[in-house]
């Protein structure tokens, strides 16, 4: 699997793809390839998902340079570039502290 600071050199280096889903949630949230570029910085994993449908996948935390929090879920394939499955701002009525899911 994928580690944490293989898809965060990726995702610096833009080295990702969006599902279809993805492009569409990144098109609809507004997101740019700057704001996912960035969260490579900084990203860590809050949840892990290793029998996910299709794939290991994980989701992400991280911040863009407008302090703008997003959560990115990713697969944790080993590949030459990280699979970007969604993408999203984080709705505070949803989250503690962006890193866990109220009840």
């Amino acid at each position: 699997m994928k580690t944490i600071e293989e898809i965060r050199k990726q995702l610096q280096l833009r080295r990702f793809d969006l599902t279809r889903h993805a492009l569409k949630r990144q098109v609809e949230r507004n997101i740019s390839r700057n704001d996912i570029s960035e969260i490579g910085e900084n990203a860590i994993i809050i949840e892990d998902y290793p029998d996910d449908k299709y794939s290991p996948s994980c989701l992400l935390l991280g911040f863009a340079k407008i302090k703008r929090a997003l959560h990115i879920q990713v697969s944790r394939i080993k590949s030459d570039t990280v699979k970007i499955i969604t993408l999203y701002e984080l709705n505070q009525n949803e989250w503690v502290d962006y890193k866990i899911r109220r009840n």
